[in-house]
Order: C-alpha cells, then structure tokens, then sequence
C-alpha cells in the first residue's frame, strides 16, 4: 500500500508538564537525525504529534528506523485526502481494498472531527463511512466492541487521515533527557538489555567493558563491541571504554580469599566506573544485575559490592527473570551476539564455591593489604581507551595495535 505520511503520537513524556516543550524537542532532533537517511520525507509538527510526510519514501523502511527512537509511543501509516465527504468515503474504500482482507473480517470505524465547520459530526460519519465499506466487502461484518479491523478517520481543515495500523515504537522517554550514566557491558546478556532498558528512560549511556588480555581473547572484545553497535543504533552513537583490568583482576587471585574473588573483582570495576563517571560527568553507574540470578547478584553480595561507589548505582533488571531478558534481548537485536562462546574477564577465575553473603568488613580489610590496589585503579582508568561507535562503525583489532575506523579519544 502506498501511505502519504506517518503518524508519530509521543507517550509517556506527554506527562511531563512545563518539561513536555524540550522532551519534544529531543524526539524532533532524533527523528531529524533518521530523516537524513530518507532524504524526500519531511516532518510537519503539531501538539502533541509529528508527522512524516514520505513524499515516495519506503514506509516501510522509514518505520523500522523510527522504531529505534525513544519517546515515540506508537506509529500509523496514514493515508490523506481532502477534508470532503465524497472523497473521504472514496479513500476509505481504496484504503480498504489495498489491505486485501482474507476471509470474513469484523470491523468499524471510528472518526474523529477535529475541523468543527465540517457538516458532518463524528457519529454520522461512523455511519457514512461504514455502509459504503459494507456494500462493497460482502466480508466485512461490523462489530463495535471487539473488531478485527478498526478504520479511524481524522478530519481537520488542511486534510482529513485515515489509518487502521498502530504499530508499537520505543515508547519512553528522548535520549539524554534525563542524564548521563555509565553502563557495566560485559558480553553476557544482561547488561545490553540494561543498558536498553536505561536508555528507554531518558538516559545518556556510555559504555565500560573490563577485558584482561591475554586470558580474554581478541574475539570477546570484538563481541562487546559489536554489543556496543548495536546500542548505538538506538542512540545515534554511544561512547564505549575499554579498561585493561589484567593487573587487578590477577592481584586477587594470590590473596588465599577465592571465594570473595568476585566479590573483590566487581567492587574494583565499580571503583574504576566511578572514575570514568566523574570524569564524563555521569551521575550514575548501570549494571545487569538480576536478583538472585548468580552468587554475585544475591542481596547480600550486592550489599557489599555496591558500598564500593558513592554514586548511584541502577539496576533496571533487578525483579526480571531470565526469560523475561532473554526476550528482550531477541527484540533489540543483542540475544544473537550474547550468546557466542568468547569469554570476557567476568567469566574468569570463577570459584567453585563463590561467597553469597560475604562480610563487609572482611572485604574492605583483605582490600587495605593489596597497598598497590589505588594504584592499579589509577593506572587502569589512565590507560582506558575510548571508541565512539555507530550502529555502522568499523573496528579492525586484528594487528597487535588496535586500529580504529572511527574516533579514539
């Protein structure tokens, strides 16, 4: 079918009072930003909506990208004509005849008079519409309270949009609305989807992966950045630091404590996040955590990891069940990705029996002896390096030096 422009309704911002002007403003700039891939369509804005006239454009194509953008609730197709009865009636005939209906289909419609001065309210027009659409699709059986089909119709002054579609998009709040936070990626499947799911409230989302080379392989670093790509096709570009964390994570394991080796190892990451986050000027950390899932993720492990940062510390997935992220992962495009078999320094000098309930005070105590721990910290953030990705960017790690088609800072 061939749409003359896309409805766009904004969601949950459209609650945020005197805020709803630079909400909008953010969506209009992300939406800008997938326009210039679609370089025919154009956006005509009124309270509350946006539309896209396509002018030739692939809706289909079009509604894909949008999709990616935060803050847009819903999207509709939408066909246009003249605000006059005779040619309302005539376009929802040929609306309906494009949709190919395939057996006995229940439906109504629903018309909206938004142009007062139109001669016809908005229940006639239910009734002038509809029969017409009765006669000519013997399949058509009308059903007011729960149709297959519903043909909504708009009538304003400059036109008047008919639609039936109203096709799910991000919802949540614009990126970056609502600050800055750095997110914990590891190539699991847990954190890509926190770091959606912050990024879905309004959140700017910068990347740190902890890779310790030569334990962790060129593949898993591929892997997270990848993972990070993908992030990026929902933010325009996302920031992503990689931290060497050899050195620390190795300074834990000759301490005779293997059983607080990952409680020890994710206070050290939080440390060197909270570095990153003072310097970027983040206000926050995000990490994948899940109740219970792992023996790092019972309450009183992280109880005592998260004393290590001052700073707060989300965890949007935190009352999720495994198939619960698992599924959102297959939505936003991460699951694929996750699930290759290259390990990252998470999965390393794992213990067979891992502390689910360590004390703070012993932890903070066998910390104080390892002198050179600040240090390592120090050196780990001073030797961290910084990619800007796009959703298209290309990273060649192949040669001993990594070599970067994109922006290193």
């Amino acid at each position: 079918m061939n749409y003359d422009m896309l409805l766009l309704r904004f969601g949950e911002l459209m609650l945020k009072g005197k805020n709803r002007g630079r909400f909008e403003r953010t969506v209009l700039t992300d939406v800008k930003a997938v326009l210039e891939s679609f370089p025919q369509a154009q956006f005509l804005k009124e309270y509350g909506r946006l539309y896209i006239v396509l002018n030739g454009e692939d809706h289909e194509s079009l509604i894909k990208a949008l999709k990616k953008v935060f803050g847009i609730d819903t999207i509709s197709p939408v066909m246009v004509c003249p605000s006059e009865l005779d040619k309302i009636i005539e376009t929802a005939l040929l609306f309906m005849e494009k949709i190919h209906l395939k057996g006995e289909t229940t439906f109504k419609v629903t018309s909206r008079r938004v142009w007062k001065p139109f001669p016809h309210s908005s229940q006639e027009m239910n009734h002038l519409v509809g029969s017409p659409m009765l006669k000519t699709f013997s399949n058509l059986k009308v059903s007011m309270n729960d149709p297959e089909l519903t043909l909504r119709v708009e009538i304003r002054e400059q036109g008047t949009y008919l639609y039936c579609e109203v096709i799910p998009g991000a919802g949540g709040f614009p990126r970056g609305s609502n600050g800055k936070a750095m997110l914990l990626l590891s190539g699991g499947i847990d954190s890509p989807v926190a770091g959606w799911s912050s990024m879905r409230r309004g959140l700017e989302v910068e990347c740190v992966h902890f890779y310790s080379y030569p334990f962790t392989s060129r593949m898993a670093k591929e892997k997270v950045i990848d993972l990070a790509k993908v992030l990026a096709g929902y933010a325009g570009e996302i920031k992503i630091h990689l931290v060497p964390f050899t050195e620390v994570q190795t300074a834990f394991t000759g301490i005779g404590q293997d059983n607080l080796i990952i409680t020890l190892m994710r206070r050290a990451m939080l440390r060197i996040a909270t570095m990153l986050a003072n310097r970027e000027g983040a206000l926050a950390l995000v990490t994948g955590d899940s109740l219970g899932q792992v023996a790092s993720q019972t309450l009183g492990s992280m109880n005592v990891i998260g004393r290590a940062t001052e700073i707060p510390l989300l965890r949007p997935l935190i009352m999720m069940d495994k198939n619960e992220i698992i599924t959102l992962s297959k939505e936003i495009g991460t699951y694929d990705l996750s699930i290759l078999p290259f390990e990252d320094c998470c999965t390393l000098f794992v213990p067979k029996s891992p502390a689910t309930n360590p004390n703070l005070r012993i932890v903070e105590k066998i910390e104080h002896r390892i002198q050179t721990l600040p240090t390592m910290l120090q050196e780990a953030v001073d030797r961290t390096e910084t990619l800007v990705l796009t959703s298209n960017s290309h990273v060649d790690l192949s040669g001993e030096e990594e070599v970067v088609n994109g922006d290193w800072f």
